[in-house]
């Protein structure tokens, strides 16, 4: 496959990178990059290999089998309160927490617009949120993957160049790719794997890929664009790190992501300023999209639904979480108490999606000769052990902040 056919093939995979270049991602990037310089630069290329790995496999699972996670995980289990426990589990991890992470991506992106306009984010962030759920309204596929192509591409733009602009140190950058941990940088390292491997994806991309292709007779193409899209979103991610490196001193504090624009000003100038303002609303708007399509592939699965972006119950899912956070960012209300509850749902839910995932992929009755090989299962496991280790380091730190420890 030659570079062409590559670029295009690029759709799921670019809606995967699109959903997890948010806010969070911009913000856990930008404030790594001011307190440790490019020193943690190796997370973000560990992260890297952990999401194609994962996102692979969903992927392969949902173009072979014909089901999403969801199905799959609903479908495995004979026992019925199992079966209960886990549907509980996905639809209150998954619906929940992209309803209660919803007003931070829209909030995120209106920022940007925010800081290239001078109009309040509270007054964009309706806005943004009604354009998202017309465009997932369409119900067209191949609308939605275009849309969210070109705004991962103007991410892309708008963050390589802010990197280049601002002119970072080579050596340091190099040096950032070795592995080491400062001290002090244990939870910038797990927040940064934590924003990039995320457990909804992998219901998003096991529903989407089926919208793309129609068998394993085109999983060349779906590999293709998986590596290809989540390997220029890690590059997206190291820019915006590089970014602020460049930009602060070793050890700087930055408080507020959305002031970032106008902090950088006075350093590179205006067009680095709106470089990342552009940057920010594109990763904001499309984490606005993506999760809650992510929401509703999962719940929709999980409850044994129609999948189809037309249907009824399948736009009352992703619309009810859009509506969550158009309203809160109306208010400028971040709901706290629900983000807390997601954290936990999810530090619960990835684990035991990455193991189950591991488990089906080696299921012959569902894959046949597509299962796992040995190789695959090594990598892999080595993966899930890492994101056990994450979802306990979120327990722990959720519980910690509302005083269990």
């Amino acid at each position: 496959m030659n570079i062409t056919d590559r670029l295009k093939s690029v759709g799921p995979g670019a809606m995967v990178a699109a959903a997890f270049i948010g806010p969070g991602t911009v913000t856990t990037a930008s404030v790594t990059g001011a307190r440790f310089g490019y020193a943690l630069i190796w997370t973000i290329v560990f992260s890297i290999i952990a999401t194609i790995v994962l996102q692979e496999m969903s992927a392969r699972l949902g173009l072979v089998s014909g089901d999403g996670l969801g199905e799959a995980l609903r479908d495995q289990f004979d026992n019925p309160a199992v079966s209960l426990v886990s549907v509980a589990l996905v639809v209150s991890a998954i619906g929940i927490g992209t309803a209660a992470y919803e007003t931070g991506n829209i909030l995120g992106g209106a920022a940007g617009l925010e800081g290239l306009t001078g109009v309040s984010a509270n007054v964009w962030g309706p806005v943004m949120g009604i354009f998202a759920g017309l465009l997932l309204w369409t119900g067209k596929y191949k609308l939605i993957e275009k849309a969210l192509v070109g705004l991962v591409s103007i991410m892309a733009v708008s963050f390589l160049i802010d990197a280049i602009i601002i002119g970072p140190d080579l050596g340091a950058l190099a040096g950032g790719f070795v592995p080491s941990v400062p001290e002090g940088s244990e939870f910038l390292i797990t927040g940064l794997i934590g924003t990039t491997v995320v457990g909804y994806n992998l219901f998003l991309h096991a529903g989407s890929v089926q919208e793309r292709w129609s068998g394993p007779s085109e999983l060349n193409e779906s590999r293709a664009d998986t590596v290809l899209s989540i390997v220029i979103g890690g590059l997206i991610t190291i820019a915006i790190l590089v970014t602020a490196a460049a930009a602060f001193p070793v050890g700087t504090d930055i408080e507020n992501v959305s002031t970032m624009a106008e902090q950088i000003e006075p350093l590179v100038g205006t067009h680095a300023k709106v470089l990342f303002a552009v940057g920010l609303f594109a990763a904001g708007f499309t984490s606005a999209t993506t999760a809650p399509l992510a929401g509703a592939y999962a719940t929709a699965g999980a409850l044994g639904w129609e999948t189809d972006l037309s249907s009824t119950k399948f736009r009352a899912v992703w619309g009810s979480i859009l509506l969550v956070g158009i309203v809160f960012s109306g208010l400028g209300y971040s709901p706290v108490e629900a983000i807390l509850f997601a954290q936990v749902a999810n530090g619960v839910l990835l684990p035991i999606v990455a193991v189950f995932l591991i488990y089906i992929m080696n299921d012959r009755d569902i894959l046949g000769s597509y299962v796992n090989s040995t190789t695959q299962n090594i990598v892999g496991g080595l993966v899930t052990l890492i994101v056990v280790w994450l979802g306990f380091r979120t327990l722990y730190t959720v519980a910690g902040s509302v005083g269990v420890f």
